[in-house]
């Protein structure tokens, strides 16, 4: 293992404790903080470990999401997102290039048309069906992130960088989410804050990274 992967492991570890205590929050918390950001900066490395932190981190905000009743953010977290982490584990196994870093991909104008209108489609009929349970709180947010983040890990699993974009789009509407509920004294919901706000920070570097990786790929491989 290369020492920078070593230094962001305990940086990201030391930042989850000390975050985890001073919230009162350390088991779940804390362990939600360092799985979710050790999750992401592996995977703008193109390191399917990711997935494994990935699988963890959705189950621990699944559960967070429940308690605070956003039932969207939790049935997509339990039941889709934390599996796909399994799919997208062994994916990448099967595409990764000599230096056991995953090889980039890149889509073009057509695709991306069928992804927005796919997450506006999806956001709109998912935040419909929200609404008709009572105890839900924001909805068609609750919703629209859902459906972002879906089309985002679907993507990532395919080995595309535009799913960096989308999950950088999803960023900002969690924010709001978690801000809102950490104002109402949500449960938990400060530690989920403070990852959406890791997740925020990598993403732009993950943008950056897959950018120049998919122009490198692009140049080795011929890309189906």
């Amino acid at each position: 293992m290369k020492k920078k992967y070593i230094i962001i492991t305990i940086i990201c570890l030391v930042i989850s404790v000390v975050s985890g205590i001073i919230s009162k929050d350390l088991v779940v918390g804390g362990s939600m903080l360092f799985s979710g950001l050790l999750c992401a900066y592996l995977a703008s490395e193109g390191k399917k470990i990711n997935y494994i932190f990935g699988f963890i981190s959705y189950i621990l905000m699944g559960y967070v999401a429940f308690k605070n009743n956003l039932f969207g953010i939790f049935f997509f977290y339990i039941f889709i997102f934390a599996p796909l982490q399994i799919k997208g584990f062994a994916t990448w196994g099967k595409n990764l290039n000599r230096k056991n870093d995953v090889k980039v991909r890149e889509f073009t104008l057509s695709n991306s048309i069928i992804i927005t209108l796919s997450c506006i489609a999806g956001s709109l009929l998912l935040g419909y069906i929200l609404t008709l349970i009572p105890t839900q709180r924001l909805a068609f947010m609750d919703a629209t992130s859902n459906c972002i983040n879906l089309c985002g890990i679907i993507l990532m699993i395919l080995r595309f960088k535009e799913a960096w974009w989308l999950w950088l789009i999803n960023n900002i509407i969690d924010l709001v989410i978690w801000i809102i509920t950490v104002v109402h004294g949500g449960d938990g919901s400060t530690m989920v804050l403070l990852v959406s706000i890791g997740y925020l920070l990598i993403n732009i570097y993950g943008i950056i990274k897959w950018s120049i990786a998919a122009k490198k790929t692009k140049k080795k491989y011929k890309i189906a």
